[in-house]
């Protein structure tokens, strides 16, 4: 039986556009080339601690909002921040903003915690900047494949 990995994808998305950001990234996660990857979307409200442990990388997405990431990612963040620090050093993580303004401070927010976390950034954050372009899809089907294909590689 395969060694299969998993990935967990946190990703706020309230509306026609961001869901499309979501399903892109599902798309590249499960790729047809890729076999020994579990994935698993969760909205940030819903996840749990659980849901962390269970991960081997997470992909976390979420829109900008007056300069900082969703409430929706923060209270995930509130929720398993104790519960998950110092069990979960090094998870290896990517990051998507669906920017309004530059994104600039978003990505400060969420970099404060997972380096709180201790949690290792395997890539630049990925900010979606602008009026909606599809563009943004294929640069979350993008991301959400090599993260698939290097947990399964074993290179994350």
């Amino acid at each position: 039986m395969p060694d299969y990995k998993h990935l967990l994808i946190v990703a706020h998305n309230p509306s026609a556009n961001t869901q499309k950001l979501v399903d892109a990234t599902l798309r590249g996660a499960n790729h047809e080339d890729i076999d020994n990857v579990e994935v698993k979307h969760i909205p940030p409200l819903q996840a749990t601690p659980d849901d962390v442990f269970w991960a081997d990388a997470i992909i976390l997405g979420t829109t900008e909002n007056f300069g900082y990431m969703s409430g929706a990612l923060k209270d995930f963040f509130d929720r398993i921040y104790y519960p998950c620090l110092e069990h979960t050093e090094a998870m290896p993580f990517a990051l998507y903003i669906r920017a309004g303004l530059d994104g600039t401070g978003t990505n400060i927010a969420v970099g404060k915690i997972t380096t709180g976390l201790s949690w290792k950034p395997v890539q630049e954050t990925i900010i979606l900047h602008g009026e909606y372009d599809p563009k943004y899809e294929d640069q979350c089907e993008e991301l959400g494949m090599l993260m698939a294909a290097s947990l399964e590689a074993g290179i994350i």
